[in-house]
């Protein structure tokens, strides 16, 4: 597959992770100020910095893209036994910014051209 394959990739996968961390700090003015809100919210400003660094050439924010939702995801579906329609989507979101990442890594590991 052609290098702008996957740079299409990583740049759907910056996009997708930058408007859940927006999403989830824009959550903040329609929930209680609790500390569960808190700390979506700075899981939001978490996964803006990994979106702005998915955006350049760095290894690095393709594995923290990798580390930091899987890690997310799996804390919502541990602590949320009812699950959400939104947390749904936001775990979904989550599945395909993995998924994109992987791929992404996963080349660049053996092309380190891309």
């Amino acid at each position: 597959m052609s290098n702008r394959f996957f740079s299409f990739l990583r740049k759907l996968a910056a996009t997708l992770i930058c408007l859940s961390g927006a999403s989830q700090i824009a959550a903040l003015w329609q929930r209680d100020l609790t500390g569960a809100a808190l700390m979506d919210a700075l899981l939001g400003t978490v996964y803006l910095i990994i979106g702005i660094g998915l955006f350049g050439q760095s290894r690095f924010s393709l594995f923290m893209a990798i580390v930091i939702p899987l890690w997310a995801g799996g804390m919502l579906i541990y602590t949320q036994p009812q699950m959400d329609p939104l947390y749904a989507l936001r775990i979904t979101i989550d599945a395909i910014v993995i998924l994109f990442s992987a791929i992404v890594l996963w080349q660049v590991r053996n092309n380190p051209s891309v």
